[in-house]
């Protein structure tokens, strides 16, 4: 992942200088690792550094969303499966019990009896048909949260490393404009036509 180039609108190639001294790097580091920081601990940012990445933090918002509801909705899809088999086998057990007490009956009760178990065990083999429609739906769950989930989560890993990295810039540019005074350069606009007339 050291290899990977960022190729987001917030590129920082063109933010810092492209000669990598120590001290360049040193500084990309602090303010990578500060901006990590501020949002490692809830600190407050920059507002209008917040504000213009509202949309994606939408959408973001979204991937987290269908991530939590794709793995709620597999865990769901498991249970359900567990509950049709238990259920299936006790409306099977229920519907054999009945025909076999239907059969040592010879009432009207025992022949009701011997209909009520076979409904059951009917309705148990049924339900137990929903089976192969389930497995299918949840192994279709689940290739959806291995494949595009954790793609999407990759990339979506890598657009957070390089947005710390841009805020960071950003901070780093803040407070190099924090610095320069222009009251200061006026100054020494003066000090040079000054110095030069004479």
């Amino acid at each position: 992942m050291s290899g990977h180039k960022c190729s987001y609108p917030w590129d920082l190639q063109d933010r810092y200088p492209q000669d990598k001294s120590v001290v360049n790097k040193m500084q990309q580091k602090y303010w990578e690792t500060k901006q990590a920081f501020i949002k490692a601990t809830g600190k407050k940012e920059d507002e209008h550094v917040v504000a213009s990445d509202a949309d994606l933090d939408a959408k973001l918002e979204l991937f987290h969303s269908i991530q939590r509801t794709c793995l709620d909705l597999s865990k769901a899809i498991v249970l359900y499966q567990k509950r049709i088999c238990f259920l299936s086998q006790e409306e099977n057990e229920l519907g054999k019990f009945l025909r076999s007490q239907g059969f040592q009956d010879k009432t009207r009760a025992g022949k009701m009896m011997q209909a009520t178990g076979k409904a059951l065990c009917f309705s148990s083999q049924q339900r137990l048909a929903l089976r192969n429609p389930l497995c299918r739906f949840h192994q279709e769950v689940e290739t959806f949260r291995h494949r595009a989930i954790s793609d999407t989560w990759l990339t979506v890993n890598r657009m957070e490393q390089c947005r710390t990295e841009y805020r960071g810039a950003l901070l780093w540019m803040k407070d190099v404009s924090q610095e320069l005074d222009p009251d200061l350069y006026k100054q020494m606009e003066k000090f040079r036509k000054v110095y030069t007339e004479n």
